[in-house]
């Protein structure tokens, strides 16, 4: 089915049907909204989507589906419809969840006993400014889904070329950014050591979250 004029079009990924169906009619009632395509699980979705050719503007998916996965649906929209923007759903409330969910390629992570204002807002986020990074997701989240560390203002110009790269859609490996920069690998270690406790966090994604949060990088 096509997506009716100005509205944007929505992909509903979930195995438990009555949840999708509830999801389908509650996304449907939003005027700047259309659901366009269901599917229980990664493999029947991406069959759908092959064989309709139809372009989804946000897919709505669940972490955990049998056949295929939500990670392994991600990292495939990620790879082969970049276009698309994905807001996770879960029950999962973990930090791994949101890092997997993150790095696979999800603009934004939802859990499934949100609110409506919640899960409306998550919507319009990712499918207006492409990231959605709430503080509340996760009630024991790190720094960086809570506030905006002081530190990222004294980031150096060097560091912040390296967060740059880092944060780049292609996914340079530390060798290419060391190239990239004229520098050897171990400085590239000492860069991002750094700008991990300026910015205060951990991993290479938390690090994209906020680096778009702070305005370092497109959102």
């Amino acid at each position: 089915m096509d997506a009716l004029p100005h509205r944007i079009p929505v992909a509903l990924i979930d195995d438990h049907t009555l949840l999708r169906n509830m999801l389908g009619t509650m996304i449907g009632d939003m005027p700047e909204y259309e659901v366009v395509l269901d599917a229980a699980n990664g493999a029947e979705f991406v069959k759908a989507l092959e064989a309709g050719g139809m372009h989804i503007a946000v897919a709505v998916v669940d972490l955990h589906m049998p056949v295929m996965d939500g990670y392994e649906t991600i990292a495939w929209l990620h790879q082969h419809r970049p276009g698309t923007r994905v807001l996770a759903l879960t029950f999962e409330r973990t930090q791994q969840a949101m890092d997997r969910a993150i790095q696979a390629g999800a603009c934004g992570f939802v859990l499934k006993d949100a609110t409506y204002a919640e899960f409306k807002h998550a919507l319009d986020e990712v499918a207006t400014r492409g990231h959605y990074t709430n503080g509340l997701v996760l009630e024991n989240a790190p720094k960086e889904f809570r506030e905006l560390p002081p530190g990222h203002r004294q980031l150096t110009d060097r560091e912040l070329e390296f967060i740059r790269l880092a944060c780049d859609p292609r996914e340079m490996t530390h060798e290419t950014i060391a190239e990239l920069m004229g520098v050897h690998r171990r400085t590239v270690d000492g860069y991002r050591n750094s700008a991990f406790a300026k910015l205060e966090v951990k991993t290479r994604a938390g690090m994209v979250l906020i680096a778009v949060q702070c305005g370092l990088v497109p959102g």
